[in-house]
């Protein structure tokens, strides 16, 4: 049976991962000056991740709705109306809480237990709040259709006891100081996947529950930057960290290293690109087609339009057709294919 304690090293501390603790930790002190100098820009920032960060999460799930729909339910100016809305209605309610009272919810089973039941508020299902009530197992289907097993999780019957003993232990660890929290977060986290303590909500809720951990303990750019997001548009590589970090999990033979490092990664990813925004946005004056210029300008590879009107929230539909448009016919752009899979790239002989 695993044993927690976070107190102890579990991993070698290599140059690598002193190096992304650094960069982290560098990132971190850059935007401390923006909270207290850019507020307009911040709240701006904060919408547009609130959007990516519910779409992106229940997406991984194979949970859709419409991109108007989407932005309506997130901003609640709208009711869900059907399945996939109620579980991204329910997200948004989670993620609101966490970021407004996140120094108020330690990490305690009951307070999961909570976040779990508000995920399912708008569901009707009666297992929002509640342990799994039966053995869950992880399956992965492989490219001929097989369905194979790539993980067993803690017993149904065990589940109550063994989040209690991970909570114990990470509030300890944290409050000893006894490993960085950028180390201990992915650690906690990894378990909490390998537990899977719910029926269903195991994903969304490992993803709500890093934002709040690393809140509490100073990281917030994920208020800002979709952490989701960057999940999901790296997921192979999440889901290929998960299997090879809870090998031998139950054994207490796991190696945490490949996903602590995967996770630090995409935390270095959102704080560069928050960097980018922020540039992007003080760049004064900017008009609303000047800003579109710029997001493409600095995107690497293509960016297609439904890209542009998630990054600048506040711009509307039409003017983002008409700025591309006239960018197409001007030469500045180059448009690739057509319809839904249209793309769009900056024409590098006008740089």
């Amino acid at each position: 049976m695993h044993k927690f304690d976070y107190k102890e090293f579990k991993f070698p501390i290599d140059n690598e991962l002193l190096e992304m603790v650094a960069v982290i930790q560098e990132h971190k002190g850059e935007q401390n000056l923006y909270l207290n100098t850019q507020a307009d820009t911040l709240t701006a920032l904060l919408e547009i991740a609130k959007i990516q960060s519910a779409e992106a999460s229940n997406r991984i799930e194979g949970i859709y709705t419409s991109d108007e729909r989407l932005k309506q339910l997130v901003l609640d100016k709208t009711n869900p109306q059907n399945r996939s809305e109620r579980e991204i209605a329910g997200y948004r309610n989670v993620l609101k809480t966490i970021h407004e009272n996140y120094k108020y919810i330690p990490l305690k089973p009951s307070y999961v237990l909570q976040l779990h039941k508000d995920l399912y508020s708008y569901s009707g299902k009666d297992y929002g709040g509640k342990y799994k009530t039966g053995d869950n197992v992880i399956e992965q289907e492989t490219e001929n259709g097989e369905i194979i097993i790539r993980f067993k999780p803690v017993k149904a019957w065990m589940t109550s006891d063994v989040m209690n003993e991970a909570c114990v232990s990470f509030n300890q660890a944290i409050e000893q100081q006894a490993l960085n929290p950028l180390l201990l977060i992915p650690m906690f986290i990894l378990d909490f996947l390998c537990i899977h303590p719910f029926n269903d909500g195991n994903g969304r809720m490992s993803r709500l529950l890093t934002l709040l951990l690393l809140y509490r303990s100073g990281y917030n750019v994920g208020k800002y930057v979709s952490i989701e997001k960057k999940i999901e548009q790296t997921k192979e590589m999440y889901y290929d960290a998960l299997l090879q970090s809870s090998h031998g999990w139950h054994e207490n033979a796991n190696d945490y290293l490949p996903f602590v490092k995967y996770m630090l990664g995409v935390l270095i990813g959102a704080y560069r690109e928050f960097n980018d925004r922020v540039q992007i946005w003080n760049k004064k004056p900017l008009t609303k087609p000047q800003r579109i210029i710029e997001i493409i300008k600095n995107k690497l590879g293509t960016v297609t339009k439904s890209e542009i009107k998630k990054q600048c929230a506040d711009i509307s539909e039409i003017t983002v057709q008409r700025t591309l448009a006239e960018l197409v016919e001007n030469g500045d752009i180059l448009k690739i294919g057509g319809g839904r899979y249209t793309k769009y790239v900056w024409n590098s002989e006008r740089r």
